[in-house]
């Protein structure tokens, strides 16, 4: 940001990331063995600041001891997971992590992988359909063309090892709906659970803040990338300035996708530079980021936005394919169980240290509740050829 605006709380931090923002949909593992001290691994590595964990015993309903043991077991899963899917290979069906046992659970469609798979520390759980025939199946619904309304969303679900296809309350009858869910069927085990609500977008017309603008909308800044940030497509497209919460200039959208991805890179000049930090608006400190090492399903999850600053929760499933209201399609979502409302579009997804991804849209908000699906960070990364700025 400008050097001159120092003072202001967080602003090393604005283009590093508006931090982890929700979303509402509207377009707009084998533990570290040895004990461990408050808020270490046993490795003696700093996990979480007391804010992180007054956040997570808020929004998780856990104890400061079970949200720093929880954090423990979710950094060994991220590396389980890796070794594990490389160990399975073909026989790969997909995995999870169990909050309650704090270990990652992998799919296996062969016998014969598992004792592989289980050496890297993993469970293991027998199924009929590989994670690549799921995968190609989803592919196939996701070429069906237009998209009923009352259909939300659709994903695979290792844990259930089918396709499942999630329908708003109210249109399971309706006849596109009904047609589209025949459809699903004959591509893979197909099952159908009920939401309240469509998804959207979580763009906002322009308010005070720590955003960032372009036109009249508002926006959260997602991660820092050497030469800008990188935020949702959805917020503006390539060629649109971009200002910051003080009214001056940044500068531009270089690249932005949507509908089909949700997601967009900002350029950086004018004064503004940009830091590998994710803001904690004072709930916590602010967040170094150091990675984007993918956190696997069932791991809890951060972000930080705009309007309704710091929240966590749980990841829910990854690469499902959204219908946003308006008729939206987005694909290779990564959904939680974090809330978020207007303004928060574009900001950070942070797990402990590593970037998970930027905030696309979601149902409902942070007084009730609700489901926030995020565009992974890598993704965006490798589509731009892009570098992100870490600690």
């Amino acid at each position: 940001m400008r050097r001159k605006t120092t003072t202001r709380l967080g602003l090393s931090a604005v283009l590093v990331a508006a931090a982890c923002a929700g979303t509402a949909l509207v377009p707009t593992a084998a533990a570290d063995s040895g004990p461990a001290t408050a808020g270490t691994s046993a490795s003696g590595e700093a996990l979480a600041s007391d804010g992180l964990l007054k956040a997570m015993q808020r929004d998780l309903g856990l104890s400061p001891a079970a949200a720093r043991e929880r954090l423990a077991d979710e950094k060994q899963a991220v590396k389980v997971e890796r070794a594990a899917k490389k160990a399975a290979g073909s026989a790969y069906g997909g995995a999870w992590f169990d909050a309650e046992r704090g270990r990652l659970t992998v799919a296996l469609t062969e016998r014969s992988a598992a004792a592989d798979v289980r050496e890297t520390g993993a469970d293991v759980r027998f199924v009929e359909h590989s994670a690549a025939a799921l995968d190609a199946a989803k592919a196939r619904v996701d070429k069906f063309g237009k998209t009923p309304a009352g259909v939300a969303s659709w994903r695979v679900d290792a844990k259930a090892n089918r396709l499942v296809v999630d329908v708003v309350e109210g249109h399971r009858a309706d006849n596109d709906v009904t047609d589209f869910l025949r459809r699903a069927r004959a591509t893979a085990p197909l099952r159908v659970d009920t939401v309240p609500e469509a998804p959207s977008t979580f763009a906002a017309g322009t308010v005070g803040g720590d955003p960032y603008y372009t036109g009249n909308v508002r926006c959260s800044i997602g991660f820092s990338v050497h030469g800008g940030f990188v935020t949702a497509g959805h917020c503006g497209k390539a060629g649109a300035g971009v200002r910051g919460w003080d009214g001056s200039n940044i500068g531009s959208f270089q690249g932005s996708s949507f509908p089909d991805n949700d997601y967009a890179w900002v350029s950086v000049g004018s004064g503004w530079w940009t830091v590998p930090v994710v803001l904690g608006w004072g709930a916590i400190p602010d967040r170094l980021v150091k990675g984007s090492a993918e956190a696997p399903v069932g791991t809890s999850i951060c972000r930080s936005g705009s309007t309704t600053k710091w929240h966590c929760g749980n990841l829910l499933a990854k690469n499902e394919t959204v219908n946003y209201s308006g008729g939206a399609v987005v694909h290779q979502l990564t959904k939680t169980s974090v809330c978020a409302e207007g303004g928060d579009s574009g900001g950070s997804f942070i797990s402990g240290d590593q970037a998970q991804g930027v905030t696309s849209g979601g149902w409902g908000n942070c007084s009730s509740g609700g489901e926030t699906w995020f565009q992974p960070v890598n993704e965006i990364l490798q589509r731009y050829g892009l570098r992100l700025h870490t600690a």
